[in-house]
This record gives structure tokens, C-alpha cells and sequence, in this order.
């Protein structure tokens, strides 16, 4: 297999593996991901079979072609949702040169630069964030977790939705000193308290230097499942 080819078949395979829960969770309204298609070489592309749940092939549901790369630069799996959610959404008109069947169904090959992608929730926000320190792998520049050999500086052990736009993240860290005043330390995580808007990327490349230093983080009385907990919500 030739680079370009490797390369095309890592970033298919990174897509399906992120959008994986959409066979439950809606794309939109009460559509679903019904397939993920790897287009073969020497096509750089990957195709979404989107239907209503429980659906196959059979049923009819919409495959929607999407270059893997663009002007931009290569298609995330964020990318992608995006613009399947806005292509969902209402109704568009295909021109007819972009438009075929493959293995029964009906194939719209779709030009992303046409598209506007529809705005990521805070539900995607807080998923991206989750998957980043869990299954770092999947997710180049993302942070690694424990086991990965390259830099093992955080786990995560839970989440909680605080309020609106903000999310908890309960971590062991390496390295991370005890709060003054914290009771029953060992065995327990600390807790980082974080906005799902703002600079979310940079957020979780500085978390494990952040959740190092001293001056940070204090004992909450009214959460019994940390250490302490960091506010990281104005960072």
C-alpha cells in the first residue's frame, strides 16, 4: 500500500471510529448513521449512509460522498458531522451531475465548500473533550492518556454536567500536589471545572501543567468524589 493510500485509509478509519455512536444518537431529527463506506484508491473519500433507525441498505437510505481532503485541509470527523447536518436539515436541491446510486442506494457526492456546516453543540463540545482524554489514539494532538507510552499524564474517571456551558472532569494526574485542606486525598481525583465555548483545544493541551501547580485548586465541601477541584472555567 502506497503512503497516500495508508494515509487515506488511517484518516477513513479515525472518521468511522468517531462517529460510531451516531448509529444511536440522531444526526438530525430522527436520522441516523446507517453506514460508514470507504471509498477505494485511487478516490481520497468516504461515504455516510444516513437513514431513519433500525434501517439497511434495502431500506433506502441516503449515502452522501465526502472528500476526505479540502482547501482547508483534511476532513475531520467533526467536519463531517457538520455538514451531514446541515445537508439533513431542510430541504437542498443536488444538481444531477453529483448525484448516483451505489450498492442500491442513492449517492449524492457532495462539494463541502458548498456546504456551511452546522454549528457544533455543547453535547459535541463535551463528547470531543471526553474522547480526547480517553481515547487518545483515535485523535492526533490530542492528549494522551495512561498506557500510551508517549506521555501518560492524565486519566479520566468521570464527568458531571455543572450548569450550562460547563462540564467536570474528574482526573488523576501525575504529579499533582495535594491541596491544603484536602481530606482522604489518595485514591480520589482531582476535579477540573471547564467551559465546553472558548479555547477548548489549548484547555486540554495545558491541563496536565495546569493541574500541577501549587497555587491551584481547593477542597469542595459539597463533592465528596475529588480532591479538589480546579476552576479552569475563565482560563
Amino acid at each position: 500500500m502506497t503512503s497516500t493510500c495508508q494515509e487515506t485509509a488511517e484518516q477513513q478509519a479515525v472518521v468511522v471510529h468517531l462517529l460510531l455512536h451516531h448509529i444511536h444518537a440522531p444526526l438530525a431529527g430522527n436520522l441516523h448513521l446507517r453506514g460508514v463506506l470507504p471509498v477505494p484508491p485511487p478516490a481520497e473519500a468516504i461515504r455516510f449512509a444516513v437513514g431513519r433507525a433500525g434501517t439497511h441498505a434495502a431500506d433506502g437510505p441516503i449515502v452522501y460522498e465526502l472528500p476526505l481532503r479540502t482547501g482547508e485541509g483534511p476532513l475531520t470527523a467533526y467536519d463531517a458531522i457538520g455538514i451531514l447536518r446541515t445537508l439533513l436539515t431542510g430541504t437542498r436541491f443536488h444538481p444531477s451531475d453529483r448525484v448516483g446510486t451505489v450498492m442500491g442506494m442513492k449517492l449524492v457526492r457532495v462539494d463541502p465548500a458548498a456546504v456551511e456546516q452546522a454549528a457544533e453543540t455543547e453535547d459535541d463540545t463535551a463528547l470531543r473533550v471526553l474522547r480526547t482524554l480517553v481515547g487518545p489514539a483515535a485523535l492526533p494532538g490530542s492528549v494522551p492518556g495512561p498506557g500510551s507510552g508517549e506521555h501518560p499524564d492524565l486519566r479520566l474517571r468521570g464527568f458531571l454536567f455543572t450548569g450550562r456551558d460547563r462540564l467536570r472532569l474528574y482526573l488523576d494526574a501525575a504529579e499533582a500536589p495535594v491541596a491544603a485542606g484536602a481530606t482522604d486525598a489518595p485514591g480520589r481525583p482531582l476535579a477540573a471545572e471547564i467551559r465546553l465555548t472558548g479555547a477548548v483545544t489549548a484547555l486540554l493541551a495545558a491541563l496536565p501543567s495546569l493541574l500541577r501547580e501549587d497555587e491551584r485548586g481547593a477542597p469542595d465541601a459539597a463533592d465528596p468524589h475529588c480532591s479538589r477541584v480546579v476552576d479552569l472555567t475563565h482560563w
